[in-house]
Formats: structure tokens, sequence, C-alpha cells
């Protein structure tokens, strides 16, 4: 269970930041905490030399560099750009436990460069400070791979990756926030550290982003800098803070929530703006509930894990108290994050513990996981499936890795999102950053 990121003071959230990116030594410490220490010149020169030559020697096997795994770390890193087809960076200006992607129009699947998204974030503020929704629009993002014979400033002329942002003041920390699946309007629901779970129609917001003059100059100013307004709908039943949030892809405008006391309530939308709160909680965990994950399949179903180190499988449709249908001993450790594939019957599951394990849930009754992975050094923080290949997904975690497919991206990572465009992966950090 990882929760706070450092706090950092918000900044124009309008920003692009230059590549490539460098971790210096005094900010890498080995696992048990203590610092490798500084070589000296002639011993720096032959450790580079060592590198150089093994590189040379295995350039056709090279292997997977695992930060934070080798008894020291390097002083200084670049990204390998050979491995992206496509790497930018963006600051939304104060942290962020969560974001999610705007679903657009512009297609599914599209590879064509320079590509468009949009990107909703929630920030954590410091004490005292304003927090905010933040919602941005990431576009002319060029492809940065230099293929062999191609001229990498051949382009300089060009308009580098461009930002947008439209901001919302919002009461408290962004604990979570999802955008809604399958409704006409971008609504968006966000769990508040004071407690409250609120429901935003950001429709117009998103509009600013593409033309910044709708509705006045002083409309625009006002949304432009974050400005004060109501949501479409709160609800403070749960008494207390949460993380568990999750809208269903195929029953639009069904919500599901779960807060750090086991409660889980199920939001059934009635007339436009309206919201009825099931009366009374799911019941099974013992223990906070750490993240939901709909069937996206039946609308129904819904799979939740917790503290208790469970995994459950739900169906709103009977009793709250006869609800829960199937449940796991999932992790010897805290149960962060689930993932339910797109297109076959698994789930992945991340515990506190850094372990990954896949749950084929036409044996989930039998308590065995179909495979099990150690990646991380530290808690896992946010996992994923890939929209586009059902056999593959990435995980974040407290140890500054980033794991898919067996590339391994730095920085501390609290969520990741792959996007419907193509291979395109989204990541969040504990800076603000957004990638």
């Amino acid at each position: 269970m990882l929760r706070s990121i450092p706090h950092a003071r918000m900044r124009n959230p309008a920003q692009f930041l230059p590549h490539p990116f460098h971790a210096r030594r005094d900010e890498m410490a080995s696992p048990s905490g203590d610092s490798c220490g500084t070589l000296s010149d002639s011993e720096e020169m032959g450790y580079e030399e060592d590198i150089e030559g093994k590189l040379e020697s295995s350039c056709d096997s090279r292997q997977v560099y695992l930060p934070g795994q080798d008894e020291c770390q390097p002083e200084e890193m670049d990204h390998e750009s050979s491995a992206y087809h496509m790497l930018h960076t963006a600051q939304s200006g104060a942290p962020c436990l969560s974001f999610d992607i705007i679903r657009d129009s512009l297609g599914d699947g599209r590879t064509s460069f320079p590509l468009t998204c949009y990107v909703m974030g929630g920030t954590q503020a410091q004490p005292g400070r304003q927090n905010f929704i933040v919602l941005m629009k990431l576009y002319n993002l060029v492809r940065t791979l230099v293929e062999d014979g191609e001229d990498d400033d051949e382009d300089d002329g060009e308009e580098g990756p461009q930002m947008e942002s439209v901001m919302i003041q919002h009461t408290g920390a962004v604990n979570r926030l999802r955008v809604a699946e399958g409704v006409q309007r971008n609504l968006v629901a966000t769990w508040s550290e004071q407690g409250t779970v609120s429901v935003w129609d950001t429709s117009r917001h998103v509009i600013l982003l593409d033309s910044p003059s709708v509705g006045g100059a002083e409309a625009s100013a006002a949304c432009l800098r974050g400005h004060q307004e109501d949501p479409l709908y709160a609800f403070s039943g749960h008494q207390t803070e949460g993380y568990g949030l999750a809208w269903s892809p195929t029953f639009p405008g069904r919500l599901a929530t779960g807060d750090c006391t086991k409660n889980i309530y199920i939001w059934e939308p009635k007339e436009e703006g309206v919201w009825q709160v099931g009366p009374n909680p799911l019941v099974g965990h013992t223990n906070s509930v750490e993240d939901i994950q709909w069937s996206p399949n039946e609308p129904s179903v819904l799979a939740t894990c917790s503290v208790d180190q469970t995994v459950r499988i739900w169906d709103c449709r009977a009793k709250a108290e006869k609800a829960c249908m199937l449940t796991t001993n999932a992790h010897n450790t805290d149960v962060n994050v689930i993932s339910w594939n797109h297109s076959e019957p698994l789930l992945v599951s991340g515990a506190d513990d850094g372990s990954l394990k896949i749950w084929d849930l036409r044996q989930f009754g039998k308590g065995e996981a179909s495979a099990e992975f150690q990646y991380h050094s530290g808690p896992v923080t946010s996992v994923e499936w890939a929209w586009h290949d059902s056999t593959v997904f990435a995980s974040s975690g407290a140890d500054h890795q980033v794991m898919c497919e067996n590339r391994v991206k730095m920085w501390f990572r609290q969520c990741v999102y792959w996007y419907t465009a193509g291979g395109a992966v989204g990541l969040g950090s504990g800076e603000g950053r957004r990638k």
C-alpha cells in the first residue's frame, strides 16, 4: 500500500521537458539505501572502458539493465532512444496520484505522426495549496526515433511538441481519477482525500482544449487558470477517504467506489446528472479496498483487491451480503492493483512485495495463479493490460521502474495507462511528469 508522493509546487502545467534525461549518482542509492561512493578519474575511465568493451563484444546479446539491482549504480544514465518510436516528457505542474486518458474521436489504432492525445490528472498539492483537476491536450507529438541513414536535424525547422491545459479547482487532493466510458458527455469521477466521491462533466473543458476562445475570453481565462465550479454529483456516504474507483465499460454510467474501511458502493445512473448509490456496501473485504475493475463483458461483474491480501469477484445483482462470488488469497502482502484483460479471461494483480500474478478466471476458485513474476523490488503501484495485444501488460513500481515487454524505464511512477492509439503507453510520475 503506497499512496503518497513527494510534494511539488504547482507550476505552469503547459510545459514539455527536454530529453535526454539523466539520473545522477547521488539520487540513486543501492537497495540497502547506502550510496555506492564515488570513483576516482582512473577508476571511472577503467569503468567506462570496461563497459564499452562489454557492449562491443556482446552487441547482439544486449541485456536489460535493472536499476537498483546492481551493487553499484552508474553515475549517469541516458535513455536508449532506439527503443522508442516516440518519447516526449510533459510537466503537469504538481504531483498526481492518478491520471487517465480522455477518449477522443480521432480514431483508435492511429500510428501516423504527429500524434495527439488528451489526458486528465488530479493533483496532490502541498498542504494549504489549491488542488486541481488538470485536463491536458498533447499534440504535435513527432516521431523521435532516427533510423539508420536518416538525418536527425532534417526536422529542426518544424514545431516541437505542444501542450494545452485547462484546470478545475478540486477540494482536497485527488486520490484517484477515472474517466467514464461509453457515455455521451466527458464524465470523470474523483476520489478526494476528504472522503467525497464527485462526478464532473468536463465536456466544455475538453472543447476549450481545442478552441480556447469558446465561451468568451473571460470564461476561457478562468478555465485556463483553474476556476471553481460545483461537481455534477457528489457522495459523502463513505465517511472516509478511499482509492477504489471504476466506471463500467459495458453499462454506461455505472460506477463502483471502494474506501479505506473495506466498504464498496455501486452507483446506478438515473436521470441526467443523478446517481442512486446503493444503501448498503458490498460485504466481504476486511480491510482497505485498493483497486476495482469491472468485467469487460459482464455488466454486473467486478473484481476488487484489498489490503486483506485477497482478490474478490462480485456480482452486483445479488444482495450486498451475498454479492461476493469468488475469493482467493492472492498475495502474502497488500494487493495494490489489478487489471482485467480486455479479450481474455485473465486478471493481473500487483502487491506490496513487488510480485505480479496472472489469474485465469476459469480456474480462479482453485486459488492458484497461472503465472507469477518478481520484476519489482518495491511495491507495485499500477498495472494495465495492453489494448492492442492481450498477451502484454505494463506495470509500475516504487522501485523507479516501469516494466513492459522486458523494457525498463526509470523515475518513480504512480500509474501507467495504455493509449488506444497503437502501442502507445502513458506514464505518470511523482514529479508531475507525463510521458
